[in-house]
């Protein structure tokens, strides 16, 4: 009744490691998107020009 499947747990990190990928590819557009990057600098304009 036992099936061999040694090689699933290869299938299985393959499948994680794209999914790993596709997650961090979606993450690094977003990231470098001209959105993010106005409003990272208005952050950081806002921070470095705050009165004390």
């Amino acid at each position: 009744m036992a099936a061999d499947d040694r090689g699933m747990v290869t299938a299985e990190y393959a499948v994680g490691t794209l999914a790993a990928a596709a997650l961090a590819t979606a993450f690094y557009k977003i990231a470098t998107s001209e959105t993010v990057h106005a409003a990272l600098r208005s952050l950081f304009e806002r921070a470095l020009n705050a009165q004390f």
